[in-house]
C-alpha cells in the first residue's frame, strides 16, 4: 500500500509527526499513526495537557474527536455534544507554535474545524437539518461524493475533481478564517477541505481518510503530507537542500 520513495527520502532521520487526539486513542488515531508510517514517518501522540516541544516535530496532525466548544468562535452551544476544554487548550498551543515556526499541519474533522476556528471563522453546530441534497448519516465508506478545486493540494493528490468520501461528523465549517480558502464542497455546498492561502503547508479535511487507506488517492494524501514534513526537515537541516 506505501507510495515509492527513494532510498534518500527515506533515510532523512528522525521525521516525526505529532498526532492530537483524546486521552484515549481509538481506531482512527491507530490508523492515522499507520497511515503515516506507511510513507516512512514515526509518530508521537500528544494527548490533552500534554507539553510538547513543536519545534521538535516535523508536522503536526490534528485529528477528530469531540467537537470545539462554540464559545471558541463567540456562540453557545446549540445542540447536545461532549467537548473537552482541556484538549482545545492543547490544540489551540499546539497550532500557535506550529504556525509561528511554519511546520506542516493536517487537519483531519475536527482537526479541520478548529483550524478554520484557530484563524477566527467559526462553524455550523448541526449541519442535519440544513441538509437538502444529501442525508445526513455516519458513512464509514467513500459514499459522500466532494468536488475539489482544480490546483489545490487535495486535486493533486487525488488525481481527479470529483471524489468520494466518508462522513461522520455532524458539525461544519461556516464562516471561513483568515488566510484559508475553500478547497472541496459536497453536494449541500458544506466545506469539505481547506487550506492556507500562505506559504505554510497547512490543510484541513473534513472528513476521515484515515478509514480509507485502501484507496491510493487517500494514502496519497498522507504522502503528500509526509512529503512537505520531509521538506521542511531538510531546510531545517540543510537550507540549500531544502530549497532544492
Amino acid at each position: 500500500m506505501s507510495e515509492q520513495y527513494s532510498e534518500q527520502e527515506r533515510e532523512v532521520p528522525g521525521l516525526t509527526i505529532g498526532i492530537s487526539g483524546p486521552a484515549r486513542k481509538s481506531l482512527a488515531h491507530r490508523l492515522i499513526s499507520f497511515g503515516l508510517r506507511l510513507q516512512g514517518a514515526r509518530t508521537h501522540y500528544i494527548r490533552p495537557g500534554s507539553r510538547v516541544a513543536v519545534p521538535l516535530l516535523d508536522g503536526l496532525v490534528l485529528s477528530g474527536g469531540t467537537h470545539v466548544h462554540p464559545e471558541r468562535y463567540n456562540q453557545q452551544p446549540q445542540v447536545t455534544a461532549s467537548y473537552d476544554r482541556k484538549r482545545d487548550a492543547t490544540d489551540q498551543a499546539l497550532l500557535e507554535q506550529a504556525e509561528a515556526i511554519g511546520i506542516p499541519v493536517l487537519g483531519i474533522c475536527r482537526g479541520a474545524q478548529f483550524i478554520n476556528v484557530f484563524h477566527g471563522g467559526s462553524l455550523c453546530q448541526n449541519v442535519t437539518p440544513l441538509r437538502e441534497n444529501t442525508r445526513h448519516r455516519p458513512l464509514l465508506l467513500p459514499l459522500q461524493t466532494v468536488k475539489l478545486v482544480n490546483g489545490s493540494r487535495l486535486q493533486q493528490a487525488m488525481r481527479s475533481p470529483v471524489i468520494g468520501a466518508n462522513r461522520i461528523h455532524s458539525q461544519a465549517i461556516k464562516r471561513l478564517g483568515r488566510n484559508l480558502r475553500v478547497t472541496a464542497l459536497d453536494n449541500d455546498l458544506f466545506v469539505q477541505a481547506i487550506e492556507s492561502t500562505r506559504g505554510q503547508w497547512l490543510t484541513g479535511i473534513q472528513w476521515h481518510p484515515e478509514y480509507l487507506l485502501y484507496h491510493g488517492g487517500h494514502r496519497r494524501i498522507f504522502g503528500q503530507f509526509v512529503d512537505a514534513a520531509r521538506r521542511f526537515k531538510l531546510a531545517r537541516l540543510d537550507p540549500d537542500a531544502g530549497a532544492a
